[in-house]
């Protein structure tokens, strides 16, 4: 493998990673985060160890300028630990733009309070994009990015220019933009597969010869931005790297768009394990890995596929006998990555009905969560409830109810009480109570239905009425046994686009908001479930309401 070149590393040759789970994730269908859930993100993004983080597109609502603010003034400027255990800077927080002015100032003005803010901008170069989506000609695209790359550095000592659709443009009109790009400032060059569209011979081959090609090449970071729609997005990213790119874009889980984009969590540990082949180091703690999709997927109500790698519920289990044998007499037999690595230790320590608030504690820390007494006291009652209900709680449990507890959106009304009737040759009804948290005061109605879940809907409702379609309705078990802890989550979709604003490719795009549940009861599990995704579609009407006034 060739030298890497722009990474200005002296000791170590070191992969950047540029997580924009927080843009390019939030743009998934279902995907929605408040500001406080973002600011969350943000810090176990931190702790994890990102060197940048995409921390919105300030120009799509004044919602999001501000969320990308709050990130640069917290996040952004508060120093933090790195894997070696030594103070480090904060990450930088980068505000993604279109080549226009009012984007630029609007990413400048969300971003310029971090101790180091970066400035993201993208043009298209395609055929296709150019002719049908911009309309404009190769010469008037040069002059443009010229132009607001310019623009941008005027304002921002770091930034970053992308050629939206590089993938499928002209390598050579590609190396002209991407030079003029660079004279006029960039400090970063991206190279994006759009639509996912290249394979890792093509997508290695175009990140060498824009190195090889483009004049100023070696004075500036060669980014890899890939997404996944034809399932070779880590593929091409590390094909990138090989071919000396020195920054990766990643979200966690590798959520996104479409098919989404390239997992964080994949490269991370490829770089990790066959650290003999790419020879590259990254920043990443990967004992932060598990949590950060912990939360990722308990925040956007995207549940992890149990077969996904790294992170999925079966990555580390065995079941085929032979496989079982081989792990008995040595783990490396089936196991390539020891599931401590990544945060997902088993501790020693089994918790019941009888166990303390401070055995409990010790638990959580043993499973990497430190929480504020006020926390501990929420989680543990829960814990508390769920011990009275099953003989031994897991370690999923426990995880489970952490994020069910502590992962939770703003609440404009929570579950008091639901109780139904159902069975064989009864109209299944449901009697809900829910409390106001903002006005504080309680409403019961009733909901009659095709089943359980169908009437404490209804009932649920003729409470909070708010019109939604439900799209998705989904239902797993934690952990083994009759007793096991269901898992819900669902999707609501909005019947206009509230709280949403435009996206980066344009269009408003539809509004579809997740919730989910945890409980041993699946009817429980069901309205929490619910209730919460209510809670966000109020949350982003309100939010709507807000930036409309201003």
């Amino acid at each position: 493998m060739e030298p890497a070149v722009g990474t200005n590393q002296t000791e170590r040759d070191v992969v950047l990673f540029f997580d924009t789970t927080l843009r390019d994730g939030e743009q998934s269908p279902g995907a929605t985060l408040n500001t406080q859930e973002k600011l969350e993100i943000a810090r176990q993004l931190a702790r994890l160890g990102v060197d940048i983080i995409e921390a919105g597109f300030p120009a799509a609502s004044p919602g999001d300028l501000d969320a990308v603010r709050q990130i640069a003034q917290t996040v952004g400027a508060d120093a933090r630990v790195d894997k070696f255990g030594r103070s480090a800077p904060p990450p930088v927080i980068a505000g993604l733009a279109r080549a226009n002015k009012h984007d630029i100032d609007a990413a400048w003005e969300a971003v310029r309070h971090a101790q180091r803010p970066r400035i993201h901008t993208f043009l298209a170069t395609s055929p296709i994009h150019m002719e049908f989506k911009l309309k404009m000609t190769p010469e008037q695209v040069v002059a443009k990015v010229q132009e607001m790359v310019s623009y941008a550095r005027s304002l921002c000592p770091d930034v970053e220019f992308s050629p939206e659709d590089a993938g499928r443009s002209d390598p050579r009109f590609l190396y002209q933009v991407l030079a003029v790009a660079i004279a006029a400032g960039a400090t970063t060059i991206n190279i994006p597969d759009t639509v996912g569209y290249t394979t890792p011979a093509e997508y290695g081959k175009l990140i060498y010869d824009i190195r090889q090609h483009t004049p100023g090449a070696s004075q500036v970071v060669i980014s890899c931005h890939c997404h996944n729609d034809l399932g070779l997005a880590t593929a091409n990213t590390l094909a990138g790297i090989e071919s000396g790119a020195r920054q990766v874009e990643v979200t966690i889980n590798g959520i996104g768009e479409r098919a989404g984009n390239t997992s964080l969590e994949e490269i991370a540990m490829a770089l990790y394990t066959r650290h003999q082949i790419y020879e590259v180091d990254s920043n990443i703690v990967t004992q932060e890995i598990h949590r950060s999709s912990d939360m990722v997927s308990r925040y956007t109500g995207m549940v992890v596929q149990p077969n996904k790698a790294i992170v999925g519920a079966n990555a580390f289990a065995h079941e085929a006998g032979i496989h079982q044998d081989g792990m008995l007499k040595h783990k490396r037999t089936y196991e390539i990555m020891d599931a401590d690595t990544i945060g997902l230790s088993r501790s020693r320590l089994v918790l019941g009905k009888h166990s303390g608030r401070h055995a409990f504690r010790m638990k959580l820390e043993e499973m990497g969560y430190h929480l504020n007494d006020e926390d501990l006291s929420e989680v543990f009652f829960r814990f508390k409830d769920l011990s009275d209900k099953k003989k031994v709680v897991t370690d999923n449990d426990i995880q489970a109810l952490v994020a069910d507890e502590l992962y939770q959106p703003p609440e404009t009304w929570v579950i008091e009480n639901v109780q139904v009737q159902c069975g064989t040759g009864l109209i299944p009804t449901a009697v809900v109570r829910l409390r106001n948290a903002l006005g504080g005061f309680v409403r019961t109605e009733a909901g009659f239905g095709t089943g359980p879940v169908d009437a404490i809907y209804k009932g649920i409702n003729q409470i909070v009425d708010v019109p939604n379609k439900l799209v998705e309705f989904s239902i797993q078990a934690i952990d083994e046994g009759l007793d096991a802890v269901a898992d819900v989550t669902l999707r609501i979709e909005a019947p206009e686009p509230v709280g949403a604003g435009e996206s980066a490719q344009g269009g408003m795009g539809r509004r579809i908001f997740s919730g989910r549940g945890v409980d041993t009861d699946i009817v429980v599990a069901s309205a929490r479930a619910y209730v919460q995704s209510l809670n966000k579609l109020l949350a982003a009407r309100e939010e709507r309401s807000s930036d409309v006034a201003v």
